[in-house]
């Protein structure tokens, strides 16, 4: 279950098993004897928080008692956070959901994307998006091209520092991941899934779209939905999202299925709604600010109560307007004929695996689990947007997490100083163990460039080989390839085998040509490099 702390912010009420207890045991080195107690220590405290947590069940947020238990526990987190400090980093997260109702993007995601907000900027952006317009014309050109929305997100976040990690669409559904350069090489197991929920499983545009990945290696999911609609259609909802996750098998035999992952955030248009209470009701109680009157008869709060599988979701509360349905461009909510009646059918939730589990019974966490928690900052809806009839919903998390990689996989760094008139060399160095391929490539990029595929050029690290010790490797460029303008630039290493960025290097400068005006070809390129087409590596991120 989860708590609001003193700050407003959810929080894993049973987040002190998600720490390395055992590496803050001080007496750990002094005799293995000492494992036991420790050991036993450890399953006492479970216990405790098992009963404390049965405890708050009966605490009502009006009792007395809500505000001294919640003293108290955030007194107990504040300890074991202070240990950890320096143990533990935290992952700044931004999830979105929104059905864009077929609309083409808005003018300005300030708002939407909290690049404005003060603090540390995000680590991570996640956008899963609904009813992408994707009439025949359009989808077919998004087949060859990326579409309007990826594009556009794409041209907002990159000059900031972000790549697009990884995408998947399926016809109206579409999510995309975005992430700071920092992080690329510490990204591994990329993978994305699809499952089709429409006409029988025939039709996409119902379903869900998932990316899963290892971060820092910890294994994350992401899954993008769009239920069935209509107030009559819970039970539906339920199975296609059953469905889904039962559908949806990786190729790993430590983590085969979405449930198997530490962590996993389902969002989208999930299309519950609210029982019960007619529209005047509804619709009072949101002028009134009272949304509280409401949460007991949404079909998603009332089927997390009965269905099992859906007891270990997590959601932050409910404290804005529900999210649909209004007319375009305004805050009103639907004037039509039909007068749709207001619902949250646009939501975030979360789960923890160890969470879930019951280490009481014996089992011990393993250290991958033991080491990371989730914490929901903030919760909201952006009612300024309006170019659908839905709001769209953003979640930031902070995962607090222990980093089980913290050396990159490859090294690489530019050789000397970078111009147009002679080859230039880059070194790089892989740690033992490497799975290396002669399908490896480095690729040449623009500091704010999009997606591993935006290269400006490339060299393949067994064909331009021209040196190689036990520590160093080095691979040369042509000076024809190199960019004739100069700039800012920088190195990445492609795994064939990892299918991703197994090394980034630091930003470096490329000096101009004299002469780059008259040798910039008039053709479509980047950078003046038109891209050799014989093996060009191509990968799908």
């Amino acid at each position: 279950m989860a708590s609001l702390n003193s700050k407003g912010a959810l929080q894993d009420s049973s987040c002190l098993s998600l720490f390395d207890l055992e590496n803050l045991h001080p007496f750990r080195s002094r005799s293995a004897s000492l494992s036991s107690t420790a050991s036993s220590g450890r399953l006492q405290l479970r216990q405790r928080v098992a009963q404390l947590m049965a405890c708050v069940e009966d605490i009502s947020s009006d009792d007395e008692m809500h505000e001294e238990v919640s003293r108290t526990l955030d007194e107990a987190f504040l300890i074991w956070r202070k240990k950890l400090k320096d143990k533990c980093q935290e992952f700044r997260l931004h999830v979105v959901t929104w059905n864009v109702g077929t609309a083409s993007p808005p003018p300005d995601v300030t708002g939407l994307l909290q690049l404005n907000s003060e603090g540390p900027s995000m680590d991570m952006y996640v956008v899963g998006l609904q009813e992408v317009n994707s009439k025949i014309i359009n989808f077919l050109s998004d087949l060859a091209f990326d579409d309007p929305w990826t594009v556009f997100f794409m041209t907002v976040l990159s000059p900031l520092g972000y790549i697009k990690l990884s995408s998947i669409r399926m016809q109206g559904l579409l999510l995309l991941v975005f992430v700071k350069h920092a992080h690329i090489p510490f990204i591994w197991d990329i993978h994305t899934h699809y499952t089709r929920t429409g006409l029988y499983g025939y039709w996409g545009n119902k379903g869900g779209v998932t990316i899963r990945m290892s971060l820092y290696g910890h294994m994350i999911c992401f899954v993008n939905c769009h239920l069935p609609a209509h107030i009559e259609n819970a039970e539906q909802r339920l199975d296609d999202f059953e469905k889904i996750l039962e559908m949806q098998q990786f190729e790993d035999k430590n983590v085969p299925n979405i449930l198997d992952h530490d962590i996993l955030f389902w969002f989208g248009d999930l299309n519950f709604r609210i029982s019960d209470y007619g529209i005047h009701f509804v619709r009072e109680s949101i002028s009134n600010s009272r949304y509280n009157l409401l949460w007991g008869k949404d079909q998603l709060n009332m089927a997390k109560k009965k269905e099992a599988f859906l007891q270990e979701f997590i959601e932050g509360p409910l404290q804005f307007k529900p999210t649909y349905k209004f007319n375009l461009h305004s805050d009103v909510y639907d004037t039509s004929e039909k007068k749709r009646k207001p619902a949250w059918t646009d939501r975030i939730l979360w789960r923890v695996k160890n969470l879930s589990q019951h280490p009481s019974e014996g089992r011990e966490l393993s250290e991958r689990e033991q080491t990371i928690s989730v914490i929901l900052n903030n919760y909201v809806s952006h009612m300024n947007y309006g170019i659908s009839d839905h709001k769209p919903v953003t979640g930031t998390f902070g995962l607090q997490m222990k980093p089980l990689l913290s050396t990159p996989l490859v090294t690489l760094n530019p050789e000397g100083e970078w111009n147009t008139s002679q080859d230039v060399l880059v070194s790089y160095s892989t740690v033992p163990g490497f799975p290396s391929s002669t399908w490896d490539w480095i690729g040449l990029y623009q500091v704010a460039f999009r997606h591993v595929n935006d290269y400006v050029t490339y060299a393949w690290v067994k064909d331009d080989e021209i040196s190689s010790s036990q520590d160093v490797t080095q691979v040369y460029i042509s000076a024809d390839e190199i960019p004739h303008r100069g700039g800012e630039f920088l190195l990445c290493y492609y795994s064939h085998n990892m299918q991703s960025v197994a090394g980034i290097s630091q930003p470096f400068q490329i000096q101009p040509s004299r002469k780059s005006a008259e040798k910039e070809p008039a053709q479509e390129n980047i950078n003046g490099i038109e891209k050799p087409h014989s093996l060009e590596p191509h990968n799908e991120f």
